[in-house]
């Protein structure tokens, strides 16, 4: 549903798709909460995710249709802090919840969460998109507008950078029960030993990009923040080559990897989304689907051969980011024979 949530919210308004998408998230969530058989659950889980991506997207294009050079990316800076602090917090208070009363309350604390989120939006968020700059439905219009952008070469470059970088903390993200409970020998409820350092990296990353807006050129932004990034990799396979498998050391490059990725995140971002200032919700959906589509790859392919030692994950980590870093550079050229053209 990334693929779509973008384009309906450039035909019919971004507010109805965010609140739309917050019903439906806390009508199956109440659904998990009461599910009696793991087919129901799996089913449920999957309209959650229906709708849940709606909030990444649109939330990109609004900051979009309001801002333009250092106040939007100042605005896609904070917004980049709210995303980290969520999926780093996300684990220690489900671990939590699963100790004291079980899974069933998980779904619980979820339906609260979004229902609450659904009131705020449906109260106080405006509508950003002016009905003289709404696009069409029609197929195949939609067609030629989807041809457009994932054929382009510089969209393309910068979204898959995107993608790369953060698979490079995602197969952490997936591989977190195997390397904190099997190989670092935490409990269930010590998820924070990789999601606090990592949310750490996130929010400053992100607040050094708000803070940059407008002092430093956005490309020189993001090559701070890959050499960060390599920084990290670089630093976690020494010491995974050097030194056994404890903590607080097989956690400690986290951070700098996530700071790295935060910095270059927002403006990335919105480079790739400038190419298409007519549908920015379109673009952001095909963000969205590219990187939803290789943390699926991620997940179910590389992350059960990365996580079988922590070594692996160093060396997949030092791979994904080598991918990501060969794709801004390639985003860099194409944009510097863009600007020679004209």
């Amino acid at each position: 549903m990334s693929l779509w949530h973008g384009a309906i919210s450039d035909a019919i308004g971004r507010r109805v798709v965010i609140v739309a998408s917050l019903a439906v998230f806390v009508l199956a969530s109440v659904g998990c909460a009461f599910a009696d058989s793991i087919q129901h659950l799996w089913l449920l889980r999957g309209l959650q995710g229906f709708a849940a991506c709606a909030g990444v997207i649109v939330s990109r294009a609004i900051v979009r249709d309001l801002f333009q050079g250092p106040a939007a990316q100042r605005l896609m800076s904070h917004i980049t802090m709210m995303f980290a602090i969520a999926p780093a917090i996300a684990p220690v208070i489900g671990g939590y919840l699963q100790t004291f009363f079980g899974w069933r309350s998980v779904f619980v604390f979820l339906t609260l969460m979004s229902g609450a989120l659904l009131f705020a939006c449906w109260r106080g968020l405006p509508e950003t998109l002016p009905a003289d700059r709404r696009q069409s439905l029609h197929p195949a219009y939609l067609a030629r507008s989807y041809f457009r952008v994932l054929t382009s070469p510089a969209f393309l470059a910068a979204s898959v950078a995107m993608a790369f970088n953060f698979a490079g903390l995602f197969i952490y993200i997936m591989s977190a029960p195997e390397f904190l409970i099997r190989l670092l020998g935490v409990s269930e409820t010590a998820f924070l030993w990789l999601s606090g350092p990592a949310m750490v990296g996130l929010v400053s990353g992100a607040w050094l990009s708000a803070r940059l807006a407008g002092r430093m050129r956005p490309q020189r932004t993001i090559l701070l923040g890959y050499a960060l990034m390599v920084f990290a990799a670089t630093i976690n396979v020494g010491i995974n080559l050097t030194i056994p498998a404890v903590l607080p050391w097989a956690v400690l490059p986290i951070p700098f990897y996530t700071f790295g990725m935060s910095l270059s995140l927002p403006s990335l971002t919105l480079l790739a989304l400038d190419h298409f200032p007519d549908q920015r919700g379109l673009a952001a959906s095909c963000q969205m689907f590219l990187q939803s589509m290789n943390n699926s790859l991620i997940a179910g392919l590389l992350a059960p051969i990365a996580w079988q030692s922590t070594l692996r994950l160093s060396y997949v980590m030092a791979a994904l980011l080598a991918v990501g870093g060969a794709c801004a550079l390639l985003y860099f050229a194409l944009a510097a024979r863009q600007t020679a053209r004209s």
